[in-house]
């Protein structure tokens, strides 16, 4: 049987997700980053998040053993049987490192950029092989958090896009083929419009950043986790649902609640988004926060995962979700 090695090119938090996902899934992973200093690093975040993995179950065959990491990328890339690259979000950073990539292994492995906004038909413009080169943009913690958004380029072919997405149900994610290419994905896209507005509320002195995480954490955000947007305006809506909700509120749509125009960022900005923060996390350091993070993220997730097995008798077989 061949083995289930991956190639994990950069190693930072989100190449550092991937790797402890592998990992716990029982897959040999092989790691690549240039800094010495940040593979060590590497190490250290894999053993942090292995803790709160174990709360939950690992696969039979995961092991910190099988993670070797590397300073040359060849060495990284040998012998594998699948390519996540996670390099700085830079459309020619991007270019030359899978166009590196591109050139050593052969062409029916495929190559999945974590991306999180650029788009797959220019990065994968100088390849031999654009055909197996596309987007696999997850979110952080990666190896918690099941979404993964697939997008593929001009060039990338259905199978491979198939492929991809059996690869990562296989690792317990929830893939979400985007449906044509766009600047900053789905999820981004609509996170980001939320940040907009909440840097303009701060901006202008109608709540700190504390209120503002309150504001989303104790209303929205509880619904959010189990319907998403869409489907809790269409409760809104009573007994008629979507369509009273559209006819009674969509007038208000054209009200100026919204300011989608980013503020600029100014020094007195920056210094209420950083102070603000600071006062929040109060005595916590980060790798603490993180640990409250994964802990509480693991719970909102088996009870997600309770309800989705109600709905789906399949869930479970299908996504490998944590019970």
């Amino acid at each position: 049987m061949k083995k289930k090695i991956v190639s994990i090119i950069g190693t930072g938090v989100i190449g550092a997700g991937w790797a402890v996902r592998f990992l716990a899934k029982g897959y040999i992973v092989k790691a690549y980053d240039p800094n010495i200093d940040s593979l060590e690093k590497l190490k250290k975040n894999i053993r942090f998040a292995f803790k709160s993995l174990k709360k939950i179950g690992l696969n039979k065959n995961a092991s910190l053993k099988k993670l070797k990491v590397f300073t040359n990328l060849n060495d990284a890339l040998y012998e594998t049987t699948f390519v996540q690259e996670n390099a700085p979000e830079n459309e020619k950073i991007k270019k030359n490192i899978l166009k590196r990539i591109d050139n050593i292994i052969p062409k029916n492995i495929i190559i999945a950029s974590s991306s999180s906004g650029l788009l797959p038909s220019k990065i994968q413009s100088t390849c031999k092989f654009p055909e197996r080169v596309l987007i696999g943009h997850p979110f952080n913690p990666v190896y918690l958090l099941p979404l993964v958004e697939i997008v593929a380029g001009k060039k990338t072919s259905h199978t491979n896009v198939k492929k991809l997405k059996k690869r990562y149900e296989h690792i317990g994610m929830r893939p979400l083929v985007v449906r044509r290419e766009i600047e900053g994905y789905i999820s981004d896209r609509l996170q980001e419009a939320l940040w907009r507005e909440a840097l303009h509320i701060i901006n202008d002195g109608v709540a700190s950043t504390e209120e503002v995480d309150d504001a989303i954490v104790y209303g929205p955000g509880l619904r959010w986790a189990f319907m998403g947007v869409c489907l809790t305006f269409h409760l809104a809506g009573g007994e008629t649902g979507m369509k009273h909700m559209l006819e009674q509120f969509g007038p208000a749509l054209k009200l100026p609640w919204t300011k989608l125009k980013a503020p600029e960022l100014s020094n007195k900005l920056k210094k209420s988004m950083i102070s603000g923060t600071k006062k929040q996390a109060g005595k916590f350091s980060i790798k603490e926060l993180e640990e409250q993070r994964d802990l509480f993220l693991i719970e909102i997730m088996k009870t997600l995962n309770k309800n989705q097995k109600d709905k789906f008798p399949n869930w479970d077989k299908k996504y490998n979700k944590f019970t």
